[in-house]
């Protein structure tokens, strides 16, 4: 990832915070001399040696569970807010004219190697506290428990874990700091006035980026 050191966000509480709140990563391996990329819900927590750690789980028909049994070199992307900006946002516009669009994201690399898990504790664990923390803003969450035995065990049956032991994490945070503080005020100003899905959320990044 092409990475200027203005955009380099190396905060970890940030890192993964990014990660807790946009939890489908693009998991990108290289296997059978072809790269692949697919997309999973993962935790990120604390393994056994203190180090982080992601876990998930993919479909047993996936032909990356018929890979080598051995640890994988594996990267995964985590995609942020995102969003268009307009030149006709920053003052300078007014002043030279000398302004051009581009596009201002927040993403986190992470670098790791991965493992396959087929034991059945292991997928109940994980198949529990994935449910478990995006049902708990819920009323009435739904809880894994909920389901009868015998249909949770089938579906088990059909699902491989997986667990990425983490080597690096990249943060890049593109969010305007490259321009002026007026440009970046009239930024903010411009997305909070564009009713985008991620307009609110740049928003924030830009004017935090001030700080």
């Amino acid at each position: 990832m092409y990475l200027p050191q203005m955009f380099r966000e190396e905060r970890i509480e940030v890192l993964h915070q990014l990660i807790r709140t946009h939890p489908l990563g693009a998991l990108v391996t290289h296997t059978g001399g072809a790269l692949s990329a697919d997309h999973v819900p993962l935790l990120l927590d604390a393994g056994p040696d203190g180090k982080d750690r992601l876990r998930g789980h993919l479909a047993a028909a996936n032909p990356l569970c018929k890979a080598d049994p051995g640890d994988l070199d594996v990267l995964v992307i985590f995609q942020g807010p995102q969003t268009y900006v307009s030149p006709s946002w920053y003052p300078s516009k007014q002043e030279h004219g000398k302004v051009v669009p581009t596009w201002n994201y927040a993403v986190v690399h992470v670098e790791g190697t991965l493992r396959f898990h087929r034991a059945s504790d292991w997928l109940h664990t994980q198949v529990t506290d994935l449910t478990d923390r995006h049902e708990a803003s819920r009323d009435l969450p739904w809880a894994v428990s909920d389901a009868p035995d015998d249909f949770v065990d089938r579906q088990l049956r059909a699902i491989v874990g997986i667990e990425i032991a983490v080597r690096t994490i990249t943060g890049k945070w593109k969010v305007s700091q490259n321009r002026a503080p007026a440009d970046r005020n009239g930024v903010a100003r411009g997305l909070d006035a564009t009713p985008t899905p991620d307009s609110a959320a740049m928003a924030r990044l830009v004017r935090d980026s001030e700080r």
